[in-house]
């Protein structure tokens, strides 16, 4: 004679062992957005006077500007530090689209072979 507890374990068991799985598949994409986050773009102008650093978020998280760059005059400063930041939001960019295509890469393939069966 079977109990009522008997379908409840058993329900644990497989539920139990689901969450496993599903952690195990989503712990990729935890990883993937914690190196994202990290990531920081760099660029530099005026042959390397003035550097800049970018966030994920794309907020300038940096700003280095040698002293003999301030021989460039007001205007030709203010161009480089844009330069300087507009190469480092580029590099970021280059960098997360491969993070992106490496990190998504697995999960794409599967999705394609789940939806050819």
């Amino acid at each position: 004679m079977t109990t009522p507890d008997d379908g409840a374990s058993f329900l644990d068991a497989e539920m139990s062992r689901f969450l496993a799985q599903f952690e195990a598949e989503v712990r990729p994409l935890e990883e993937l957005q914690e190196r994202v986050q990290a990531v920081r773009g760099r660029g530099e102008a005026a042959d390397g006077l003035v550097r800049a650093e970018v966030l994920a978020s794309g907020a300038l998280a940096g700003l280095r500007i040698d002293p003999r760059a301030m021989r460039l005059g007001a205007d030709a400063l203010a161009e480089a530090v844009l330069a300087a930041a507009s190469e480092a939001t580029a590099d970021l960019t280059t960098q997360m689209a491969g993070m992106m295509t490496d990190g998504l890469t697995p999960f794409a393939e599967e999705a394609r072979r789940l939806n050819e069966d």
